[in-house]
């Protein structure tokens, strides 16, 4: 399997959630054999086999490690279901570090957060947002001891009731600002920032600022799908320039792995071997062309 020119991407790393219906082993396999040099995993297949399996199988795969997905959730009110998404943010971290610790050389101990939803009954988005840099406040020191570093991920405002209330880059810096870099940065998602008129002086400032944890990337075309969560494509099959924002961030100095992660009911109807080959020549021919640093080992 091959992107533009007969060759992958060094750079490129499949997120799980692009082969969803996947299993670990079924990931990790198909990602292998496409010569692609990277994973980046999610928590609930993880846990299906146990921290400790998936720690040898990721190891024996010989796979870098990008990031750990997703963790977060944390905007409820003080109480008992605060205090679990706590603890379930912990448990998240020593996953991370474990994992990273058992990839390949080059691999990232990142765990990628997602705020939570405005909760429910409530209007006071602000207030919901004080709360995930409260959270964070009680998981920095954690992550820092086990080395993990905690990436803020914005999404795209149409989920800020349901999903997620920091909408921007310029949000998740401000959060992340009250914190050391390398231990609280930022994801860069281009599905989640491609719109926002502030993202090119969000990205040097996230480069100034020594945040940016991870780049992820996937496309963005209407007409979205009755699931919202499923309207994500292949690089280069919509509206976001990559280019721009691809060249944006390697300005920064960001020289890690670049994820592929798409939620799509059509593609995840087709075998992971289809969809990593797929992947690769929509990266090869999105994104790879911006690219002038390779993976620091």
């Amino acid at each position: 399997m091959t992107g533009v020119g007969g060759i992958v991407d060094p750079r490129l790393s499949i997120n799980q959630g692009t082969v969803k219906h996947a299993n670990l082993a079924e990931a990790l396999k198909a990602t292998v054999d496409a010569g692609i040099p990277a994973i980046g995993l999610w928590r609930e297949p993880v846990q299906e086999v146990g921290l400790a399996t998936a720690a040898r199988m990721l190891a024996d795969s010989g796979l870098r490690f990008s990031t750990h997905c997703r963790s977060g959730f944390f905007t409820m009110p003080e109480g008992p279901e605060r205090r679990a998404a706590i603890d379930d943010n912990r448990l998240a971290i020593e996953e991370a570090a474990t994992l990273a610790a058992a990839a390949a050389p080059g691999s990232q101990p990142v765990l990628v957060l997602v705020a939570g939803a405005l909760p429910e009954g409530s209007r006071d988005l602000a207030g919901a947002r004080e709360r995930v840099r409260d959270a964070i406040g009680e998981l920095a020191p954690v992550a820092q001891a086990a080395g993990v570093e905690l990436a803020i991920e914005p999404l795209h405002p149409m989920y800020a009731s349901d999903r997620c209330v920091v909408s921007t880059l310029g949000q998740a810096l401000d959060i992340a600002g009250d914190f050391p870099s390398g231990v609280v940065g930022v994801t860069v998602d281009t599905f989640h920032i491609w719109w926002d008129p502030d993202v090119l002086p969000q990205i040097e400032r996230a480069g100034r600022e020594g945040r940016i944890a991870t780049y992820q990337v996937c496309d963005w075309k209407t007409p979205l799908p009755a699931d919202v969560l499923l309207s994500r494509h292949y690089p280069g099959d919509g509206v976001i320039d990559f280019g721009t924002l691809t060249r944006a961030v390697e300005a920064t100095g960001y020289d890690r792995d670049i994820e592929v992660e798409i939620f799509n009911a059509d593609i995840w109807s087709r075998g992971a071997d289809t969809i990593v080959r797929e992947t690769a020549e929509a990266f090869g021919r999105a994104v790879s062309p911006h690219l002038r640093t390779r993976v620091a080992g």
